[in-house]
């Protein structure tokens, strides 16, 4: 795309903002897009010298060290520590934390780690790998400010039946807390006959791995979903690297918390495959289809589209995202925390009680009256207060009642308008909705 062309798309993105009442102030703005635009090339990969941190040059731009000690220390809960000879790890941020100069008001606080297992056989790094986890479960069930919810381990070899969801052959087993403890898990095959999953069976072809909890953050003065995708490697003893589940993940979208680690990423970043941006932005665009057509979450499919504009040179939609995000107004983002902490709350025996969820919900009233104006806060504000009202007769590790089900859904509706109204408003980005939705 020519200089030309790219000023005037850059101008009506400019336009879009205005009547949006977005403040995208036009030399920021090239200067960020003149950023962007250099950190391409082979050398990809940046270094924070003052706080130790490292990734993608692109993701570097985004990331802020304001809340680095904060990340640090949920980060000693999540992550797996180091197990000499045996077992390599590199924890890095993801998601929205990863971009925090940019994210105002982040959701999650997602975590990325590698882990690399050094071991004689496949079937020994499998073995290593369900011990670890297991033993993080252990350390990590429960305390005053943090509560495990699931693990993703292992995949279906059937078709099979929980809670009368169908879940195909090859999907990946959620397993609670306590079954991982025990070692099995029960389920119902399409006949209703039950099947017994044990944990070391489901060692033996790991898939992709996935822990959460709900942590209290005091600090801030709310509950916030934690959570570690793992990326798990088998170094054999001829030092052949092979990702356990088959795959190993680009770097496009982590930020390193230890300089430490760079001697293990600059191991296994040899392997990534040379398609993966390719496979990154594919797998990126399977989520923004099914954030706009099926489960739908417009400020989730923004995320996205973000990262996906960044990267395929589309940078003024993508400077548009980045702004957006910049907003007061997308402090109702948080709203989808909100959103997931209640479900935390339902789980039978959690020690995130409704009042740490209500204590949640008061901060945030007050954040969106802080920032927000006009109607717009008053009806978010009017619909949080009704919400925290029936919240406030119900109880810890319960089902919530169709009352506080249907408040929820008022109010997650009112998000999604807010950021479609805002996502339409720019002929790049509608258009490319409506491609994704076809």
């Amino acid at each position: 795309m020519n200089d030309q062309k790219k000023n005037r798309q850059l101008e009506q993105i400019i336009q879009s903002a205005q009547r949006l009442g977005i403040e995208l102030d036009q030399a920021e703005a090239l200067q960020w897009l003149t950023a962007v635009a250099m950190a391409q090339g082979e050398d990809d990969i940046s270094v924070d010298i003052k706080s130790g941190v490292f990734g993608h040059k692109v993701t570097m731009l985004d990331f802020s060290s304001d809340e680095l000690a904060h990340f640090r220390r949920v980060g000693e809960l999540v992550g797996f520590e180091d197990i000499p000879g045996e077992v390599e790890t590199a924890l890095a941020l993801s998601g929205s934390a990863a971009q925090s100069k940019i994210q105002k008001y982040p959701g999650d606080a997602d975590f990325f780690e590698r882990i690399n297992i050094l071991a004689p056989t496949k079937e020994d790094a499998c073995a290593v790998l369900a011990r670890v986890i297991k033993d993080k479960v252990h350390s990590t069930l429960k305390g005053p400010t943090y509560q495990m919810i699931e693990v993703k381990f292992g995949s279906y070899l059937k078709d099979v039946i929980i809670n009368g969801e169908r879940i195909g052959t090859g999907g990946p087993i959620s397993w609670r807390p306590a079954e991982v403890l025990a070692g099995e898990k029960v389920v119902e095959s399409e006949s209703g006959e039950p099947i017994k999953i044990s944990w070391e069976s489901a060692s033996m072809d790991p898939g992709w791995c996935k822990l959460d909890w709900v942590v209290a953050d005091t600090a801030h003065g709310h509950l916030v979903n934690a959570s570690n995708m793992l990326d798990v490697t088998w170094e054999s003893p001829q030092g052949d690297i092979i990702p356990l589940d088959g795959y190993l993940d680009p770097y496009f979208q982590e930020v390193y918390l230890e300089a430490e680690s760079i001697p293990l990423f600059s191991k296994l970043a040899k392997h990534v495959s040379s398609d993966a941006l390719d496979e990154y932005v594919t797998a990126l665009q399977k989520e923004v289809k099914k954030y706009i057509t099926k489960s739908i979450n417009y400020g989730k499919a923004a995320r996205r589209m973000y990262n996906i504009f960044r990267l395929t040179g589309e940078y003024e939609a993508a400077a548009f995202i980045r702004e957006l995000f910049d907003e007061p107004s997308t402090i109702l983002y948080q709203v989808w925390s909100l959103i997931r902490t209640m479900d935390d709350c339902c789980v039978e025996g959690t020690s995130i009680t409704i009042e740490q969820l209500l204590d949640h919900m008061d901060q945030l009233i007050m954040n969106v009256i802080e920032v927000l104006e006009g109607g717009e806060e008053a009806e978010v504000v009017r619909l949080l207060l009704r919400l925290r009202d029936i919240l406030s007769r119900e109880e810890t590790g319960h089902t919530f009642s169709p009352q506080a089900e249907a408040a929820r859904a008022e109010l997650i509706n009112i998000v999604n308008n807010f950021f479609y109204e805002k996502l339409i408003a720019v002929p790049i980005i509608q258009g490319y909705m409506n491609e994704m939705a076809k």
